[in-house]
Formats: C-alpha cells, structure tokens, sequence
C-alpha cells in the first residue's frame, strides 16, 4: 500500500552524513527535518509513513492555496516526473534552473498568471523553438501541481500564453550538395570520415552514429542495425519507437567499415565502432571532439559551417532528388508524423527547381506557339 504523503515537501537521503531528510518549504522559505538513519529507516517507503507522524508546521491558508511556491513545485515534479530519458531530462533541468527558477521560484504556484508569463517570455534571450520548450514546460508544472493536490483542479493559465514565431527557425538547416560532401569527406580524418559516410548514407542521428557497436554489423547479411544513442558519453535508448530499424547496406559502404574495422584499435564484438583512443576504448568520441572536427574539415574545405545533424538533412534532400516518394521517406527517415519529413527535413540542393522552371516555361512557350499556329491556318 503507497504511504500517503503530505501536500508538499519531499524526503531526501543524504549520502553525506547517511541520514533521511524530509525537505518543505514554509512560504518563500526552506526547511528541513532529520528523520533518522537507513538502520532505523531502511527504505524510503520507511522515513515516509516517520514523516506522517512528525508534527510538522506546513503553512495554513485557505482553501485551494497551499501556499507552495513554483520552486516547490519544480522539486516534486523532478522526483516524480521528469521524464525518464537521459538527454530530456537533461535540457528540462537546463531550462528549468537557468530560467524558470530565477524568475519564478518563489513565485506562489496560484498566482502564476498568463500575461506575466507571456511578458517574460517574449524577452527571453533564446530561440522560438526554445522557447516553445520553455512554455511547455511551465504548463506542465501547473498540470502537475493540480495532479499533486497542490492547486484546485481548473483551467492551466499557461495554456493562454502565446508564443508568438513559435514555428520561426533563426538559423536554416543545411544541407550538402554532393560536391561540397565530397570537398568535406576530403578533409576529415579517421574515423570521422566514415562516420559522416554512414550519416548521409543511412541518415543517422549523430547520437545513433556515435553509440554503433561492432557487434551491430551483419557482415555476412550486409546490414546494420541502430539499436542505441548516446548523449553526454551515456547511452540511452533511441530517440523513438519507430527509430530502430535494421538498414541494408550498399556494397561501398560495407566495404568501407571493413577497412576501417581492420585498422581500429578497437575491434571486439562489443567495443564502439568509433571507439575513442582518449578513453581507451572505453568510450566513442564525444560529440564535442566531433563538432570540433567538422569545424575544421569544413573551414579546409572552404564550404561554410556544417554541423553533424547537415547530414541527415542533407540524406532527406537526397532523397528528394532520386525521386523517392514522400511516404517511403518518410519510413527511411524513421518519422512518426509525415509533416515533420516535409516541412523540417529537406532543402531543393540540385538543380531540380531550374529544370523544373524551364519545362514549364516551355510548356507556357509551346501553348503559345500552338496558339499562334492555328490562328495563321
């Protein structure tokens, strides 16, 4: 049977002094009780029901104001809540202390009201897109506050905030023509070449190239199968359901991980494909020293900035320009949702719109050219 648990506050374990605290806030401030030892209270389960025999002073207002703070909300919603993979969480704790806490820590949940909201979110130092994040993330810490019993169940006030350019992007994606791939694979040295080859072949996430393990390849089958990413050198699970996926693949490609397994320190069915020497093998290169990389090889290759995620656009461009049809790129880019793979991914990088504005031009020539023909018979 759960324990019942207070309105507010959360039960902690100190690793420091070994003991369990339980932490709450009294208005605006912080304060916390020893419980006991893990000898007197082994599990959490154990200090909790200790906590609901505590006589402890929690603030007394009226109904449906709890007097719990956004900071207070922020540190249930991070036991309970937060999401479960590593490289979300991560971003939501990000936004959370560099911009929701400073501002509205201390604010009571209740009074969190959506012109506020909006003001301050319109003078964010940050991307619409971030800032979209930033709003979604307010919402659902009001929506958690009302699930947790610490604001009366109504409408979310954040839900009226506007993020106005939302959908604006401030830099546009890049992606590559086959001669300035070319130029660029020139210049990157090993492994890194390879790994942007098996990018833009297959269309890989960076975080799906850097977590590929030897063991991952079908030699005999010709095929390599994404089953893991990894962010912040942690591996985690792929971003969705849809993303692992066996690819087949092509002759050259194969051939090319086969040189390059030959010449690896690190070739065990278990060891990283592009293991990192800095670590020993222990670890694939960090997504930094590959960043780092790219700059270099595209500053040589004279071709602008190119960032790892230019190769999967620049796989979805591609496919546009083998005529592959919308749902089948849709499938190889392993989208959920088909907008995505048209209106996020893929850039006209050929010359497909010229060809395509002389046939038409000369279908607009032909007519009239028909035209003036039959009028001199």
């Amino acid at each position: 049977m759960r324990v019942q648990r207070h309105t507010s506050g959360s039960v902690r374990y100190d690793k420091r002094r070994k003991t369990w605290n339980y932490l709450w806030y009294d208005g605006p401030i912080r304060r916390s009780k020893r419980i006991g030892t893990k000898q007197e209270f082994p599990t959490k389960a154990a200090a909790w029901k200790e906590v609901e025999n505590l006589e402890i002073q929690q603030p007394k207002t009226q109904s449906g104001t709890t007097g719990d703070t956004v900071r207070s909300v922020i540190d249930r919603y991070e036991t309970e809540r937060m999401p479960s993979r590593h490289s979300t969480a991560r971003v939501y704790r990000c936004f959370l202390k560099n911009h929701i806490m400073p501002k509205w820590g201390d604010t009571e949940i209740q009074a969190v009201q959506p012109r506020p909201v909006e003001l301050w979110l319109r003078e964010l130092p940050l991307s619409p897109k971030s800032k979209t994040h930033v709003r979604s993330l307010m919402h659902a810490l009001v929506e958690f506050a009302m699930w947790a019993g610490m604001l009366d169940i109504s409408r979310n006030p954040v839900s009226l905030v506007r993020n106005i350019g939302a959908t604006r992007k401030v830099r546009k994606a890049r992606s590559l023509t086959a001669e300035q791939f070319h130029a660029l694979l020139k210049e990157l040295h090993e492994p890194f070449a390879t790994m942007a080859l098996i990018s833009v072949c297959l269309g890989l996430r960076i975080s799906e190239a850097l977590a590929l393990q030897w063991a991952d390849v079908d030699w005999l089958g010709a095929r390599l199968c994404v089953r893991r990413g990894i962010v912040n050198q942690i591996a985690v699970d792929v971003k969705t359901q849809g993303s692992a996926k066996t690819f087949n693949l092509a002759g050259e490609l194969l051939e090319r991980l086969k040189i390059w397994k030959q010449s690896s320190e690190f070739s065990g069915a278990e060891d990283w494909v592009f293991a990192s020497p800095f670590k020993l093998g222990r670890l694939p290169y960090s997504y930094t020293g590959t960043r780092q990389e790219l700059e270099r090889a595209s500053k040589a290759a004279g071709i602008g900035h190119v960032s790892s995620h230019a190769f999967r656009h620049t796989y979805r461009s591609w496919l546009d320009a083998v005529k592959t049809p919308i749902a089948v790129q849709q499938k190889m880019m392993r989208h959920t949702d088909v907008r995505t793979t048209m209106n996020v991914y893929g850039d006209v990088v050929t010359d497909e719109m010229s060809t395509a504005g002389l046939r038409v031009a000369e279908l607009a020539f032909q007519s009239n050219g028909a035209q003036a023909e039959r009028e001199s018979i």
